[in-house]
């Protein structure tokens, strides 16, 4: 079964990105910290046996030079759940039948709990959540149809999941779910120590929060 690994991404741009950190952040530190967070899920990623493909919204040339082996598809216009309908509607048409979603806001997340996903669509699952602390999901995957998986949903609540997991029952679609994991969202998110840890695999975004002094806080706060 041919895996693809969706990554939903924007260009990193002032203003456009990571607007719910500025202020405190300015908008150009916003860009700057999406742009790293970025960066790092699209070098983890490249660790997956799976075809990478980007569903991007802006510059094509900026995730041309950031991710050369990767498959560049234009986000549809329209609300979430249309575009997450239209990244897997193309990924079927190309042929792949274990399609996972993630976006860009868990820099950290661990590449097994994508596998996991993987694996659970590879043995019959036809549909996996990664569920987030904040109520929704950084991952979805699914192996054949969808249903109404992305319809009704009160995006940007704390209540995706509760609803995508209806939407799931009610399209007769066995959903699973991988372990629980974290966004980053708001500035408290920023100050979660694993974010500072080497072995998380995030070098960039945790070079970035260091710039910002909020390290040796952390670290402190973290014995």
């Amino acid at each position: 079964m041919k895996r693809a690994l969706a990554i939903f991404a924007k260009t990193p741009l002032p203003g456009r990105v990571k607007t719910r950190l500025s202020p405190p952040l300015s908008p150009p530190q916003a860009a700057e910290l999406y742009r790293c967070m970025l960066l790092d899920i699209i070098e983890r990623s490249a660790l997956l046996t799976a075809d990478i493909v980007i569903f991007y919204e802006g510059n094509a040339e900026f995730f041309r030079k950031a991710a050369p082996e990767a498959l560049l598809v234009r986000q549809s216009t329209g609300g979430l759940g249309v575009r997450l309908e239209h990244a897997f509607d193309e990924l079927s048409w190309r042929g792949y039948g274990a399609r996972v979603v993630i976006g860009t806001d868990s820099p950290d997340l661990p590449i097994a709990f994508v596998e996991e996903a993987f694996r659970k669509l590879e043995q019959g699952g036809e549909a996996v959540f990664g569920p987030a602390e904040d109520g929704g999901y950084y991952l979805v995957g699914v192996r054949e149809g969808y249903g109404t998986l992305f319809q009704d949903i009160p995006w940007s609540s704390g209540t995706v999941l509760e609803s995508s997991l209806r939407q799931a029952e009610a399209s007769g679609l066995t959903a699973a779910l991988l372990t629980s994991w974290h966004d980053v969202d708001s500035w408290e998110d920023l100050l979660r120590p694993s974010l500072l840890e080497p072995s998380n695999r995030a070098p960039r975004t945790r070079a970035f929060i260091a710039a910002l002094g909020l390290a040796a806080p952390i670290a402190a706060d973290a014995v």
